[in-house]
């Protein structure tokens, strides 16, 4: 399915670049938002390519996915910073933390993405949709 994103874009260009950026059929999350910046598109739309190419996505920034031999290394923070829960609190959609809003109130705070992804696990808080399509 092409989205509207993807209509104007150079599809060689993006598998050339999504490839150089791959290592073993692997594209790490923080090599796909590099990616995504240098393309000037959505997150979004790299997943969609890397899906296509047969790319899996690694190494979550949230450190949600793609770990081995967990899938997933982040574990609770506790106890939890109460400016750090009421920014999540402040952000939820449908009782989760969408991954863009999990990214920004790091930029913001000042914080790493994996302490906000550590405290959302200690506020039993699931962060969703990843940006990337991931889940």
């Amino acid at each position: 399915m092409v989205t509207d994103d993807r209509q104007n874009m150079d599809e060689e260009q993006i598998r050339k670049i999504l490839a150089s950026h791959a290592q073993n059929g692997e594209l790490a999350c923080k090599q796909a938002f590099a990616a995504a910046k240098t393309l000037g598109t959505n997150p979004s739309v790299i997943g969609q390519y890397a899906d296509e190419m047969g790319l899996r996505l690694v190494a979550c920034q949230l450190g949600l996915f793609g770990y081995r031999p967990e899938k997933k290394i982040v574990a609770p923070v506790h106890p939890v910073n109460m400016h750090l829960a009421a920014a999540i609190e402040k952000h939820l959609s449908g009782g989760k933390l969408p991954c863009r809003a999990a990214f920004e109130i790091a930029e913001k705070m000042g914080l790493k993405k994996m302490d906000v992804s550590g405290a959302c696990e200690a506020m039993d808080i699931k962060i969703k949709p990843c940006q990337l399509g991931a889940f």
